[in-house]
């Protein structure tokens, strides 16, 4: 079954931002967060990793992978291939819009400012990542867009935690947030994956706090 980007934002109260040092850590890392809840993975490309742990953790049962830190039109295709889903850019540029409907592979481009916003609105695209999201203005920027633009949907991420996530998710035009906090670095190389799935239980809760 083919899921629209806005379904699969509507799907995940949290989005995790991956950034696998270790290729060994991506399956089990993929099984601790779907167990708690937490299906849809943006993998980033930040690391010489990526794609590969894109390619492991899209054969993990009921995981929902994206590919995250796009920032060349080559990488579309490759990360298509390797099994993602959907993308996520820090921003956005015509040459990535022209990749983005080249490859299929359905965008979730960031943006900061409303110009941003709606020169993203104009080029099609409806759902966005506000990035860096609380250096942005967060939940007040978020609130003040909504005025003007009711008809963009939001993913904050950026300076976001457990604590401050709840906020977001109030917000009228958000679906979902994003997050480094479900896969600190010191945990996954400890391999404590009964404490991802903790971490990641607690934030699928968000939805219904």
């Amino acid at each position: 079954m083919t899921m629209s980007l806005l379904e699969i934002m509507r799907s995940a109260s949290v989005i995790p931002v991956i950034a696998i040092d270790d290729p060994e850590h991506a399956v089990p890392l993929a099984k601790a967060l779907v167990a708690g809840g937490i299906r849809v993975l943006e993998v980033t490309l930040r690391t010489a990793h990526g794609l590969s742990a894109i390619r492991a953790m899209a054969q993990v049962e009921g995981a929902i992978v994206g590919v995250g830190t796009l920032t060349q039109p080559e990488e579309f295709a490759a990360a298509r291939d390797a099994g993602a889903v959907f993308g996520v850019s820090p921003g956005l540029t015509p040459a990535l819009i022209d990749a983005a409907k080249k490859s299929g592979l359905p965008l979730l481009p960031g943006v900061m400012t409303p110009s941003e916003v709606m020169a993203a609105r104009e080029a099609g695209f409806r759902q966005l990542k506000l990035f860096p999201a609380v250096p942005a203005g967060g939940v007040g920027m978020l609130n003040a867009i909504g005025g003007p633009l009711p008809d963009v949907t939001f993913c904050p991420t950026g300076g976001i935690s457990q604590d401050t996530a709840p906020q977001f998710l109030a917000c009228k035009n958000v679906a979902c947030v994003g997050g480094s906090w479900l896969t600190p670095k010191d945990v996954m190389a400890a391999g404590d994956w009964d404490l991802i799935t903790d971490l990641a239980k607690a934030a699928a809760a968000l939805r219904s706090a």
